[in-house]
């Protein structure tokens, strides 16, 4: 299967000149208090300061997918750290593993903030990264995580919500989002439904959150993953041309918001 997201993503990003030979990848360990976490850093090696990005992985937690998105990144010019939520880098073994693990840290926003914190801390520790341009992406729950990263008050200058959770359970906090917000939907998601939509625009209107949110027809929940198959009547599928449009979609904005400062 890992071969398979990587054929999958071959042609995704168009842009990049990635030499996976040239990705270094680092197992990081920190905490959220007591809690052990265990990120990956991926960096070319190159001295300086450069843009990164955190990226927040789906339910599944810390895995390939993740990372073989950290490694694009690396290949467009960015430090990657792939964050954990879960703690000691979890991994569900499968979705009703996944759903209780993700369901603890949905009902408990303070505490996905506080492992979403962590997470920006341990990268900012690193002095090859420029602190004036971190970002932060996610997929599904991680879209979520990063929403509420931002909510948080965190110093992020964009975002990125690939089929993410738009609800919030404390839309006031939207005041504290400092960066630019990008959030990728599938216009046929039942995963989130269109209430959460409409309350999640009138959410970023209210605070005056420079934000933007694409929706995507005949895309479901997870439409960047191969591993989600490519039957949409699930409610959660694959679709190609979708994802390749939202990786660009990515890509222009992490151009704009993490540029160089003049």
């Amino acid at each position: 299967m890992r071969s398979q997201i990587l054929l999958a993503f071959a042609g995704v990003l168009l842009s990049a000149s990635v030499c996976l030979a040239e990705v270094r990848e680092a197992q990081v360990a920190y905490k959220e208090g007591s809690t052990p976490l265990i990120g990956y850093m991926y960096t070319d090696g190159s001295p300086g300061k450069k843009p990164a990005v955190l990226i927040f992985s789906d339910w599944m937690g810390v895995g390939p997918f993740a990372k073989e998105r950290a490694k694009q990144l690396v290949g467009l010019g960015y430090s990657a750290f792939v964050a954990d939520i879960y703690g000691n880098e979890q991994h569900a073994k499968d979705q009703k593993e996944a759903g209780e693990l993700a369901t603890k840290f949905k009902s408990d926003r303070p505490l996905m903030r506080a492992r979403a914190r962590a997470a920006l801390e341990t990268l900012l520790k690193y002095d090859t990264v420029d602190p004036t341009r971190v970002g932060a992406m996610g997929f599904c729950f991680g879209g979520t995580v990063s929403l509420e990263l931002a909510r948080s008050g965190a110093a992020v200058a964009g975002l990125v919500s690939f089929h993410g959770g738009l609800d919030t359970p404390d839309a006031s906090l939207a005041k504290n989002i400092k960066g630019k917000v990008l959030a990728l939907h599938g216009a046929d998601d039942p995963l989130v439904p269109e209430t959460d939509v409409r309350a999640f625009e009138e959410e970023m209107r209210k605070a005056a959150v420079n934000w933007e949110l694409v929706k995507y027809g005949n895309a479901v929940h997870a439409f960047t993953n191969p591993e989600a198959g490519n039957d949409a009547s699930k409610g959660f599928a694959y679709n190609e041309p979708v994802a390749t449009r939202a990786y660009q979609a990515m890509q222009d904005f992490f151009s704009e918001t993490l540029k160089p400062k003049a």
